[in-house]
């Protein structure tokens, strides 16, 4: 058979319960509808790289896409615990809203003095969650030449923080981008 789309017909036919239902032990119906999605797109992708044993392989892609929306998750989770944290009642801590609206002045004056790659980079990955190999997807580059325009704007964030804090004559406090650098 020689037809791409007649091909992937079948096999979505075929084993699209089976990956499905593995998929529906391990998270909710809606996940499970993307994970599965997200596997055939890959199987898509692959037609002509996959293996004579497709089943396992399936799964295991679709055991790959759960761990990472798991991944995800637990990112999002841990942003928005810090983000209650940062803006959440204080009891034993004083805290002065001024310092942090002084903070995040700082912040977005050194962002946007940054070229637009910079900046994208690493809201690719620290806003979306993704790798650097899927963001050097998204930006049409390696993951080789991504880590290192990635590794070259957290420098870059970490001078332009410094430099802000210097002019309002206030310590820098190091942001998460500088720190992964």
């Amino acid at each position: 058979m020689d037809d791409p789309e007649e091909r992937f017909t079948l096999l979505y036919d075929r084993y699209y319960r089976n990956v499905l239902g593995y998929v529906l032990l391990r998270a909710e119906q809606a996940v499970a509808e993307d994970v599965c999605s997200e596997t055939f797109l890959v199987a898509w992708r692959r037609l002509d790289e996959l293996p004579e044993q497709v089943l396992p392989w399936l799964l295991g892609v679709a055991r790959n896409k759960l761990a990472k929306h798991r991944e995800v998750r637990a990112r999002r989770q841990s942003l928005a615990e810090r983000i209650s944290a940062l803006t959440g009642e204080r009891e034993h801590v004083a805290w002065d809203v001024a310092e942090h609206v002084v903070d995040r002045e700082q912040a977005i004056s050194a962002l946007r003095a940054l070229p637009e790659k910079d900046v994208e980079a690493m809201i690719l990955v620290t806003w979306y969650g993704l790798t650097p190999d899927q963001a050097a997807t998204v930006m049409g580059c390696s993951a080789r030449t991504f880590n290192v325009r990635l590794h070259r704007a957290r420098k870059r964030l970490d001078s332009r923080l410094r430099h802000e804090a210097a002019t309002a004559r206030r310590p820098v406090r190091r942001t998460r981008f500088a720190e992964e650098s």
